[in-house]
């Protein structure tokens, strides 16, 4: 069994309106991401349709050379049609506002998130940054200029 790499770490700062709140967490052992939850103090109606920005309560700070990665949570999408319009969110290890989720609503009806409730998740993982170099000319392959649907649609 290859070894596992050495995990990041990652400091997290709760704000005032989190406090009672656990740091975002793994629910199980194999588990690739987090669970943020909604650090609202009213409960929110998603209507159908809808987008709207949710708090989570925290601000982080993740080591050079990684990212976090906001995602939807499964079970939302597939019972409600819920998901995050900018999917995966991008967190920047410069960053230091807080984490926020930017939620839609494309299911038939309206959700309501309360307080605590679970409403994204934090996948932390490694970046690499290209180094960019203008050419005059790409090399050919058998594809070319094929976009979108060219290699079929199954």
């Amino acid at each position: 069994m290859p070894e596992k790499p050495p995990s990041p770490i990652v400091k997290f700062q709760r704000l005032d309106h989190a406090g009672d709140f656990p740091l975002p967490t793994y629910e199980t052992s194999f588990a690739a991401g987090m669970d943020l939850r909604a650090a609202i103090m009213e409960p929110l109606l998603l209507r159908a349709g809808q987008r709207v920005i949710v708090p989570t309560g925290f601000t982080m700070a993740i080591p050079e050379g990684f990212e976090g990665q906001v995602r939807p949570r499964s079970g939302l999408a597939y019972k409600y049609g819920v998901t995050l319009t900018n999917s995966p969110g991008t967190i920047d290890a410069d960053y230091r506002g807080e984490v926020k989720v930017l939620m839609i609503n494309h299911g038939d009806e309206d959700l309501l998130i309360s307080r605590g409730d679970r409403i994204a998740q934090l996948v932390i993982t490694p970046v690499i940054q290209a180094v960019c170099e203008e050419v005059k000319y790409l090399d050919e392959t058998s594809r070319g200029e094929g976009g979108f649907g060219s290699t079929g649609v199954n």
